[in-house]
């Protein structure tokens, strides 16, 4: 199988692509002028906001893998320019030039109304405030509409493989003013790519799905695992759902994770 790439040189592409290209896919990558791919992938010079750098890219794939996005930028119109027109530019690409192609795109469970009274569903109304879950959620509507085999996957919080993501908890529960009791939705990286196998498939097909592992972690314990402890609190949690996304639809279409929980992370290193 065929497929394209983008975002190959991010947090989660670098840590994907050499389980892809381990799988046995041909994998083509795109990448900006003077990066590189692992060994068994092919670059393609290119960018998702220059169009013409796409038609080659895709010509003949079986299928797209799209990653690139910015997430925090000091410029917001960034953020909506790469996660909103790049996806555009590359739906319409695929369109011309590999309609056929499944379509697999990132996004995140950041896009869940934080005030939600459960853990979050694929199909729960949503209203982000800030600018990258507001963007991916343009991405999708465009992703859904455009008339392609799509399937869409809202990360939880992404950890492993020495990415260092998990170090930023203890930074990220003091900016955003986190209760020690707040919990999130993780996902290691060899589910990730667990994910992806999946989709390729078709088992996702035409779905959104939330991709999270089987034990939403409190906010606590996690920054306790950064090496950061943080100060226990009795006092009361607002918003106890927000961050713990709803996984049950991904196992009943037959995902089962092969890192279930941090704790299992850990135990193996894997952090």
């Amino acid at each position: 199988m065929s497929i394209f790439v983008t975002g190959g040189s991010g947090l989660v592409g670098t840590r994907l692509l050499p389980r892809l290209i381990d799988a046995g896919l041909d994998c083509r990558v795109l990448v900006r002028s003077g990066n590189t791919v692992p060994p068994g992938a092919v670059a393609v010079e290119g960018d998702v906001l220059d169009p013409s750098s796409l038609a080659l890219a895709v010509k003949g794939v079986d299928a797209v893998v799209h990653l690139a996005a910015v997430l925090r930028a000091p410029d917001p119109e960034r953020t909506w320019a790469v996660n909103v027109e790049g996806t555009r530019n590359l739906v319409a690409a695929v369109k011309d030039h590999a309609p056929g192609a499944r379509f697999i795109m990132a996004s995140t469970g950041l896009v869940y109304n934080k005030d939600s009274v459960r853990p979050s569903l694929e199909g729960d109304d949503v209203a982000p405030e800030r600018d990258y879950p507001a963007s991916k959620i343009a991405a999708e509507r465009i992703l859904r509409e455009s008339g392609l085999n799509w399937s869409v996957l809202r990360f939880g919080f992404v950890y492993g493989d020495g990415d260092g993501h998990l170090d930023q908890i203890p930074h990220l529960a003091k900016i955003l003013k986190l209760h020690p009791a707040n919990r999130l939705s993780l996902i290691h990286h060899r589910d990730i790519a667990s994910f992806v196998k999946m989709a390729l498939t078709g088992a996702l097909d035409g779905r959104t799905v939330n991709t999270v592992d089987e034990a939403p972690m409190t906010i606590l314990d996690l920054c306790k695992m950064a090496g950061a402890p943080m100060q226990p609190s009795t006092a009361p949690l607002a918003d106890p759902w927000s961050g713990v996304l709803d996984g049950t639809l991904a196992q009943s279409l037959g995902f089962r994770p092969e890192v279930a929980t941090i704790w299992q992370a850990a135990r193996e290193g894997a952090l």
